[in-house]
């Protein structure tokens, strides 16, 4: 036999063995149907809450119904902090636009102060006084 007919007769006997396990419904989840599930305890209880309530979850609150005080707030709450490292972010960006600009103007006059101190002196002929190099 090749290999492919040996691994499909496996994956068959497989598949044959978990149809005819009655330890595979132990495994599944089960639904409402079957009886009377356990109910939570401790903290499972806080967490998972019953199929009716978990259906009606989103739909408490009608449209035209106003929100909580404490929903109101914790929303501001967000929006001011996005609002705060939005102003964190731009102000930082500018800040250093700023220096980045600042040492190019710095830069610049440095360059020209020098192309200007070159040509002053390629072009003194003696006949007046020096420039001061402030200039």
């Amino acid at each position: 036999m090749s290999w492919t007919h040996l691994v499909f007769l496996s994956l068959l006997a497989t598949l044959l063995i978990l149809t005819l396990s009655t330890g595979v419904w132990s495994a599944s989840v089960r639904d409402g149907r079957e009886g009377k599930a356990a109910e939570p305890k401790g903290s499972a209880r806080r967490v998972f809450m019953p199929e009716a309530d978990a259906a009606n979850f989103f739909k408490k609150r009608s449209r035209r119904s106003g929100k909580h005080e404490a929903e109101v707030l914790a929303e501001q709450r967000v929006r001011l902090s996005a609002d705060e490292r939005r102003r964190e972010y731009y102000d930082e960006q500018r800040n250093e636009f700023e220096n980045y600009v600042e040492e190019e103007r710095d830069e610049q006059d440095e360059r020209t102060r020098e192309k200007t101190e070159q040509w002053r002196e390629f072009h003194y002929d003696g006949l007046y006084p020096r420039y001061p190099r402030g200039w």
